[in-house]
């Protein structure tokens, strides 16, 4: 790993993914249609209209596949920027813990027992 102007390094955490520069070119059309979702009728136009909706933003198979499966991991691989798949989620009300508990393989309550035991 060099650490000098002008060189970039990436570190490597297993079983993690890192949202940088490369993901983000990656997941430009995921999180552009997430931001979108801030606005009420963005998100009730996606429920009316998933396919058309990721069409629109021009989803790649991937990401479109992801958003079918409400994968959320699936789509922070697929360059989804946790930040803005908080929108994606809360449409499908799922809350910022739902989600912690599948970064990291728990259930929602096991992610909950463990942000206790924390603090």
């Amino acid at each position: 790993m060099t650490d000098l102007p002008g060189h970039h390094y990436h570190i490597e955490i297993p079983g993690t993914t890192i949202f940088d520069g490369k993901q983000a070119m990656k997941g430009y059309a995921l999180n552009k249609m997430c931001y979108d979702f801030n606005k009420a009728e963005n998100r009730e136009g996606f429920k009316a209209d998933e396919e058309g909706w990721m069409e629109k933003y021009g989803l790649n198979d991937e990401q479109k596949t992801a958003c079918r499966n409400r994968d959320v991991l699936g789509m922070i691989n697929a360059g989804g920027n946790i930040y803005y798949l908080a929108k994606f989620a809360g449409i499908f009300k799922l809350s910022v813990q739902d989600v912690g508990g599948l970064q990291t393989g728990r259930t929602t309550e096991e992610f909950q027992d463990f942000l206790q035991s924390q603090a």
